[in-house]
C-alpha cells in the first residue's frame, strides 16, 4: 500500500464549534491551518463551551439547512481544491448521511480524496450521543473513510467486545473498515504512560508518551487533524505517528503546566509545526503476519 500522496490542499472540516476552548472545529481547524491548510470548516452543532464545563445552551444545525449546506459544497466551483475531509462530533444522525453525501460526490471528482472519520461516540464513561448516531457512524460514515480515529472505548463499542490488550485492540482495528486506523488510549508498554495504536496495511506501530493527569478536552480532535496532516504531507506513515504524538502530547503537558482547563493552542503553534517531546515507537507484530503462523 503507497503512503498518501503529499498535497497542500483544502480540508473540510466537519465538527462541532465552542464558543469558548479548543475542541472540535475549533481545535482541528487552528491545527490545520498552522500546519499549512486552507479549511473549509463546517459546524454541526454550537455551544459555549464544551459539556464537560457545565449545561449550556446547545444549537445543533437543523437537517434541512445542514443538507443545503452540502449541496452548496458540492456544487461550489472551488470544490477542486478539496483534497480531504475530516468528521468528527455529529449533531444529528441525518448529518451522517450528507456527510456520506459529500465524500461520495468528491471521490467522483478525485478518486484520491482522503476521508478521515473521527467517530466521537463517547469515552471510558459510555456513551455520549444517541446510539441512533453510534450506530450510522458505524454503518455508512466508517466504510467511505480512509482513515479511522477512534479512542479505545469507541472501537471497542464498534467491535462489540472489550479490548484489554493491544493484540485485541489492533484485531478490531483490522476488522472496523478503513485502511488505516489511529487508535488513542491504546494500552502503553512503558510504566505510567498511555500510547496510540496505528494499523495501516504496512505497518502496526505504538507510539507512547507519560500519562498527563487531567488533560483538557479535544485532544483526539488535535491529534486526528494534526496526523491527517502530516500525512497529506506525504510522510511515511511512522513518522507522521511520531510526529503527531508529539505535538498532542507537548500541547498536553504545556497546558498543564500553565494549569489552565482547555488547550492552549494559541501559545503552542510551534509544538504543531516542530515538536519537541519525546515519544517512543513501537512496531508490533501486524495482524496479519500473527495469521501466517
Amino acid at each position: 500500500m503507497s503512503e498518501m500522496p503529499a498535497t497542500r490542499g483544502a480540508v473540510i472540516v466537519i465538527s462541532s464549534h465552542v464558543v469558548r476552548g479548543a475542541v472540535g472545529n475549533r481545535a482541528a481547524v487552528f491545527a490545520l491551518e498552522t500546519l499549512g491548510h486552507r479549511v473549509w470548516a463546517l459546524p454541526t452543532v454550537i455551544l459555549p463551551w464544551h459539556p464537560g464545563h457545565g449545561r449550556s445552551t446547545r444549537v445543533t444545525m437543523p437537517d434541512a439547512d445542514f443538507r443545503s449546506i452540502i449541496d452548496d459544497l458540492v456544487a461550489a466551483p472551488w470544490i477542486g481544491e478539496v483534497r480531504a475531509v475530516l468528521s468528527g462530533y455529529l449533531g444529528s444522525a441525518e448529518q451522517a448521511a450528507g456527510i456520506a453525501r459529500l465524500v461520495t460526490a468528491l471521490r467522483e471528482r478525485n478518486p484520491d480524496l482522503i476521508y478521515a472519520c473521527d467517530p466521537i461516540i463517547g469515552d471510558a464513561n459510555g456513551l455520549y450521543v444517541p446510539a441512533e448516531i453510534a450506530t450510522v457512524i458505524r454503518d455508512l460514515l466508517l466504510p467511505l473513510a480512509t482513515l479511522a480515529t477512534p479512542n479505545r472505548f469507541e472501537l471497542s463499542w464498534f467491535a462489540g467486545a472489550a479490548l484489554e490488550t493491544n493484540a485485541a485492540i489492533l484485531d478490531a482495528a483490522l476488522g472496523l473498515g478503513p485502511s488505516r486506523v489511529l487508535v488513542t488510549s491504546a494500552i502503553a508498554m512503558m510504566s505510567g504512560g498511555t500510547g496510540n495504536l496505528y494499523l495501516s496495511g504496512r505497518h502496526a506501530l505504538l507510539a507512547e508518551h507519560r500519562l498527563v493527569d487531567n488533560p483538557p478536552n479535544g485532544t483526539g480532535d488535535l491529534l486526528a487533524a494534526v496526523f491527517l496532516a502530516r500525512l497529506m504531507e506525504g510522510l511515511p506513515e511512522e513518522r507522521a505517528l511520531q510526529m503527531a504524538t508529539a505535538s498532542v502530547f507537548e500541547i498536553i503537558a504545556r497546558t498543564s503546566k500553565r494549569g489552565a482547563d482547555e488547550l492552549t493552542v494559541e501559545l503552542d503553534a510551534s509544538s504543531l509545526a516542530t515538536p519537541m517531546a519525546m515519544v517512543q515507537m513501537r512496531r508490533l507484530m501486524h495482524p496479519s503476519q500473527v495469521r501466517k503462523e
